[in-house]
């Protein structure tokens, strides 16, 4: 078996635009007419459509056309090192990330299987799942709801009553004029305080908090956000400074009992690995449209094991995105929880042809072969730029 040929679809996502304002899928197709989807994070790489295309292909004719799918860790390996340079480069690794999830979507379409089958099989048959909290009126941004302490209390409210037992929101996601990393004033973590005490007010115990920060703290700050936190009992703490700096995070991991949990803007094993190792964060946040791919968040799973360490895919982005990391989810014993877009029932539904299935805060695995997702290729023209 062979890859014959490389297209993308470029989707613009209407409004209110959840999972980010573009979806760039790619689709490989072999000689035996097998196909297989992948997905690159926008955020990682351009937002223009054009740049996006010719990156891909200038990658995939030098490494991917006329290769066997089959063969991903020679594939990996050789557009790491020849195209990336040996580095995790973010634009590269997020292309590197599509195609390989494209030829483990092939792998298990070939042999009927899903991909979770192919790496231990399935270990989770229903995956805890959470959401972030969205305005009721989806023309108001999510950023404004959540600088609403009340506002924010209804919805989570209503997230619990629709069966998430958790969700997640950004109570401090306002630079206040100023560049992150930045000391946010009294003001600001005071209202962020009196956000999440409304939440727990509200929901009880039947639903976690998950406090998703942008790295937008630098250490002192995060401390200083962490002790008025940890009253509240949240989940995690995410991203709470720029992920690179291992051991500004490791003091605040030493300082709080509110588990650290980032990994979101960091690729391959080689990156991740190191939070691990320097006791920076007890849950690595895999990016499965930009890490490197099934394999690699799989070998990345493993070793966060060996540290007693716990994974929870991250999402932003289409189905292909989340198919991939459900892959990942489902096969790893060391899953804690699968972030969603609400019940996934909005956008990513119309292009998909079955129902996601989500039971009372589960997702349940997919049984179909490959990612376990079939594109409504139809559907996607409409939305193609």
């Amino acid at each position: 078996m062979k890859i014959t040929s490389a297209e993308t679809f470029i989707i613009k996502n209407p409004l209110p635009d959840k999972g980010g304002d573009y979806w760039y899928l790619i689709k490989l197709t072999t000689d035996d007419g097998v196909v297989g989807w992948g997905e690159a994070n926008m955020h990682f790489i351009t937002r223009n459509p054009v740049a996006f295309r010719a990156m891909f292909h200038d990658m995939v004719d030098q490494y991917v056309i006329g290769q066997d799918p089959f063969k991903v860790e020679l594939m990996w390996q050789n557009i790491f090192h020849y195209y990336c340079y040996g580095h995790a480069d973010l634009p590269k690794m997020t292309i590197l990330t599509a195609v390989e999830t494209a030829c483990w979507d092939i792998i298990g379409k070939a042999l009927d299987k899903p991909i979770y089958e192919l790496l231990g099989g399935l270990y989770h048959e229903r995956l805890r799942s959470y959401t972030y909290l969205y305005p009721e009126n989806e023309k108001d941004l999510h950023r404004d709801l959540w600088k609403n302490p009340e506002a924010c209390a209804e919805r989570a409210l209503y997230y619990c009553e629709q069966g998430f037992n958790a969700i997640k929101l950004d109570p401090v996601l306002d630079f206040e004029g100023v560049v992150p990393p930045w000391q946010p004033s009294l003001g600001m973590l005071a209202r962020a305080e009196k956000t999440i005490r409304l939440i727990r007010e509200a929901v009880g115990d039947r639903c976690d908090i998950i406090i998703g920060t942008h790295g937008q703290y630098t250490g002192a700050a995060a401390i200083r956000f962490a002790k008025r936190m940890e009253k509240y009992d949240p989940l995690w703490f995410e991203e709470p400074l720029p992920p690179e700096n291992f051991e500004q995070m490791a003091r605040l991991n030493e300082y709080t009992s509110i588990p650290i949990c980032t990994g979101e803007r960091l690729a391959t094993k080689f990156e991740l690995i190191g939070l691990l190792t320097s006791q920076a964060a007890d849950i690595l946040q895999i990016d499965l449209g930009s890490v490197g791919g099934i394999l690699e968040s799989k070998k990345i799973a493993g070793a966060a094991e060996a540290f007693h360490a716990q994974i929870t895919p991250h999402f932003h982005g289409g189905p292909i995105m989340y198919g991939a990391q459900a892959q990942i989810s489902a096969c790893s014993p060391n899953f804690l929880i699968q972030e969603i877009i609400e019940k996934m029932n909005g956008f990513h539904q119309l292009l998909v042809k079955q129902p996601f299935e989500f039971d009372e805060g589960y997702m349940i695995p997919s049984k179909l072969p490959g990612l376990g997702i079939e594109l409504n290729e139809a559907e996607l023209q409409k939305y193609m730029v």
